[in-house]
């Protein structure tokens, strides 16, 4: 049994991730949590003064939010009819990322579905602040799903890594289970400057060809690329529709998505986006 968070603001844009996440698992038994985190606008310091307006604040807000979310889950039950699919709903007076947080750790949530919102063009998206910090701070895979994508069968899987990662990280499970779910083709590209792979990333190289043996796979390699145009490219070219990275302390995706010099970053691609904490950030 998969435990999934889909946070909602109640915008298209989160519904769409939501769509995405139902019909990606629907031959999975999974309870997907429902999330909506609220501080009403009112709230403020002038209302402190008077308790009882504040807690009138909150609770119709807080109303709204359930409403809102067990509306969601009513369209969901009715649309995709799935019996392997149960729903939980929160509704929470928190900030969304500390919500998130605790979430996961309360109800043992193995993944998070969230929309990212988008800029028009074949190869940009932006991973909103929410999505970004989302992936910065909380440590579970999270799946981004652009505003515009419309669901496809993830077959054409790109997974671009430098083979710097252990394979104890549970995630590679799920990802092994997505390419057999589906017979996906695993295509396993590693971008180097000048320097071939050392004996331990020949290890994890080897033990990813082991690991994917009954799953179709590639490996690709580039040398001396621009990864962000690297992927953009490879995507067009092999028509990719599911796109996963470990994200590292210290890597190149790191450095890549969390470039102080840009408040909000953009990541080229138009397809959705699995982020897998690797196990040293899971364990800080």
């Amino acid at each position: 049994m998969k435990n999934i968070l889909l946070p909602t603001d109640f915008s298209q844009n989160a519904s769409n991730a939501i769509d995405y996440a139902v019909q990606l698992f629907k031959d999975e038994d999974c309870t997907f949590h429902l999330l909506n985190t609220f501080t009403p606008v009112a709230y403020n310091v002038a209302t402190l003064a008077d308790s009882y307006s504040t807690m009138m604040i909150e609770e119709i807000t807080r109303k709204n939010s359930e409403s809102g979310l067990l509306e969601i889950e009513k369209k969901l039950k009715t649309r995709f009819k799935n019996s392997k699919h149960s729903f939980q709903i929160l509704a929470s007076f928190n900030l969304l990322i500390s919500e998130i947080t605790a979430v996961v750790k309360e109800r043992n949530i193995d993944l998070i579905v969230m929309g990212t919102k988008g800029a028009t063009g074949a190869k940009e998206v932006f991973l909103g602040t929410n999505t970004m910090y989302t992936i910065k701070k909380v440590n579970c895979a999270v799946i981004a799903v652009p505003e515009e994508f419309a669901y496809e069968d993830p077959k054409e899987i790109l997974f671009p890594t430098d083979f710097k990662f252990s394979m104890k990280n549970k995630y590679l499970e799920l990802l092994k289970s997505i390419c057999t779910n589906y017979i996906s083709r695993l295509n396993i590209l590693n971008i180097y400057f000048g320097v071939s792979l050392d004996p331990a990333q020949e290890r994890i190289k080897d033990q990813l060809e082991e690991l994917f043996k009954d799953n179709a796979h590639l490996f690709h390699t580039a040398e001396y690329v621009d990864l962000v145009e690297t992927v953009a490219q490879f995507q067009i070219k092999h028509k990719v529709n599911f796109l996963v990275m470990i994200q590292n302390k210290h890597s190149f995706f790191e450095n890549l998505m969390f470039k102080p010099v840009i408040k909000q970053m953009v990541y080229h691609t138009n397809v959705p986006f699995m982020v897998i904490p690797s196990i040293e950030l899971m364990k800080s």
